[in-house]
């Protein structure tokens, strides 16, 4: 059963092992942050390409996409309920939102800009068949902030089931690191956008219970596919 209508310490005794591995996620960004330079993660990858990296993390970095918000949203509706799958729009949108906000405001150069600037982009080994974007949206990373959104309300969701929460936990993360070695982000815009993007998620799934209160007459309700009746009817 989904967890409802419970104060913050409820969702820390029943996420326990999320919010721990999350938190050392952040940690462990903020602590390289304070040791290594601005591309110094994108120099390392650039040095370690591979032809299974490249085709593993520019196919992968599409869980942070509108496709996986699709198929999560099939999930939801058949094996969790209405209420839940109505969030996934609701948290696509306050991501688009407010990535959309966040890099006007910032207006940081994607690392392709920020190393031709410099003059250090043929330091740089491209992943063949993927672009390097250009221009000033690189701060907050929006595929990582969409990653973390969609997969911290998918693990609270399912709770109950805690090992399936490192599981959506790590699929956010390598969405994130998809970024850095594809040279479209920075390492503190994938963090970022990984602390904005999980707020976004734990939020979404605190209000569903505010818009559709328990118990709902169909919120509660979940897709069924009629498999089965006519034959029970025959028989």
């Amino acid at each position: 059963m989904l967890r409802h209508n419970k104060p913050i310490l409820h969702w820390w005794r029943h996420n326990r092992l999320f919010w721990i591995t999350f938190s050392l996620f952040l940690i462990l960004g903020g602590i390289l942050l304070m040791f290594i330079e601005k591309g110094d993660a994108i120099l390392y990858f650039s040095a370690q390409r591979s032809p299974f990296s490249d085709t593993f993390f520019s196919y992968f970095t599409k869980a942070g996409e509108h496709a996986a918000y699709i198929i999560f949203l099939g999930v939801l509706l058949f094996f969790v309920n209405y209420r839940a799958a109505l969030m996934l729009p609701l948290i696509g949108g306050s991501v688009a939102i407010v990535s959309a906000i966040t890099k006007s405001i910032f207006a940081q150069p994607r690392p392709a800009l920020y190393f031709r600037e410099a003059g250090m982009l043929e330091m740089i080994v491209p992943v063949s068949g993927v672009a390097m974007h250009g221009g000033n949206t690189s701060f907050p990373s929006g595929h990582t902030m969409s990653a973390f959104a969609l997969y911290t309300f998918l693990a609270l969701t399912i709770s109950y089931k805690r090992s399936w929460s490192l599981v959506l936990l790590l699929m956010a993360v390598l969405v994130g690191v998809s970024r850095i070695y594809l040279v479209q982000h920075f390492l503190e815009d994938v963090v970022t956008g990984a602390a904005i993007g999980a707020f976004i998620g734990t939020l979404w799934y605190h209000w569903q219970y505010r818009l559709f209160p328990i118990p709902h007459k169909w919120a509660d309700q979940k897709l069924t596919l009629p498999l089965g009746k006519g034959k029970k009817e025959k028989a």
